[in-house]
Formats: C-alpha cells, structure tokens, sequence
C-alpha cells in the first residue's frame, strides 16, 4: 500500500535521548519532528496526495467495472425487454386488427338479419293482408248470398201478406156492406171494388 511519509512518521515516532514524551520526539529516519497523535488521517492534509489518487484509482477500477460488466447486462436487459415489448405491442395490434375484423363482420351479418328480418316481415305482413282481404271477401259474399235469401223472403212474405190483404180487405168489406146496406154483396162486386181502391 502506498504511504507517504507524514503517515509514517505518525506510525512510528522514534524518541531520542531516551525521552518518551511528544517533546522532543523526531522521526528516527528522516529526523522530521512528530506530530500530535490526535489528528484523523483522511482530515490531514499531508495524506491528501495519496487519497486522491486512490480515489483516482478506485474510481478508475470501478467506471470500468461499469462500463465492462454491469453497463453490458443492463443492456441486454433493456433491449430483452424492449424485444418483448415490441412483441407484445405488435401481438396486441394484430389482435385488435383481428377484432376489429370480427366486429365488422358481426355488425355486417347483424345488417343482413336486419334486412332478412325486415323482408320476412313485409312478405308476413302482405300474405296476411291478402288472407284478410280473402276472408273479407268470402264474408261479404256469404253476407250478400245470405242478404239476398233474406229480402226473397221478405218478398214472398210481402206477397203472402199482400194476397192476404186483399182477401181480408174484400171479407171486411163484405161485413160493412152487409151491416151497412143489410144485403149480401157478390165477391165479385166485393173483389173489384177492392182492388179499385188499391190502385
């Protein structure tokens, strides 16, 4: 290890004349009076040499270390991971192209039922408009037959009844005369008389 030399004087102070105390006290080699054993060694200027180019050293040793070792592995991890990511985004893209691709064809085929829905719908709506207006018809055909069979009845119970009429008429007729008069009339005078007043 590189000492200098103020260090070493306070390693190892050398006493001369046999007097042990600080007084006095010289350095047996370089015969450099001792210092007081109290000062801390990075704190004393006289070692600032040495330190600093220790420092120089150590710092030297470790930028290396850096730059050789931990900067490599630090990279390599950096450009793995930058690798992954761009996998993962370019992974994501194509999924995302892929769904979007899905969900264009859904709102596509959606459309289509839409429009299948809607035509199915038009042609129900029209076959059952059709039905209705065949099942109007035929009903309005049965009601007219049926109207029909009504009012030839109504006809022939008006005739019935008008052929009764005349035949009640000509028997009231009849009756009145004969309260009236006192004498019996002919049907035939009766019958015509009638049928004068009903013109």
């Amino acid at each position: 290890m590189f000492v200098t030399s103020a260090f070493a004087e306070e390693a190892a102070p050398a006493v001369e004349g046999g007097n042990t105390g600080t007084e006095g006290a010289t350095q047996s080699s370089t015969g450099v009076p001792a210092k007081a054993p109290g000062t801390f060694p990075p704190f004393d200027p006289a070692t600032f040499p040495s330190q600093l180019l220790w420092l120089a050293i150590t710092f030297g040793l470790f930028y290396l270390f850096l730059k050789k070792v931990v900067m490599p592995r630090v990279g390599g991890i950096i450009d793995v991971r930058n690798d992954r990511i761009t996998q993962d985004l370019d992974h994501a893209a194509r999924l995302k192209g892929e769904a979007d691709a899905a969900v264009a064809a859904y709102e596509q085929e959606l459309a289509e039922a839409k429009t299948r829905a809607n035509a199915i719908g038009q042609q129900a709506n029209d076959a059952a408009k059709a039905e209705a207006e065949t099942a109007r018809k035929k009903i309005e055909a049965a009601l007219d037959q049926k109207l029909g069979e009504a009012e030839a009845r109504i006809s022939s119970i008006k005739a019935n009844a008008m052929k009764e009429v005349g035949t009640i008429a000509e028997d009231t007729a009849s009756a009145i005369v004969e309260a009236l008069v006192g004498g019996k009339a002919s049907k035939a005078e009766i019958a015509a008389a009638v049928k004068s007043v009903a013109r």
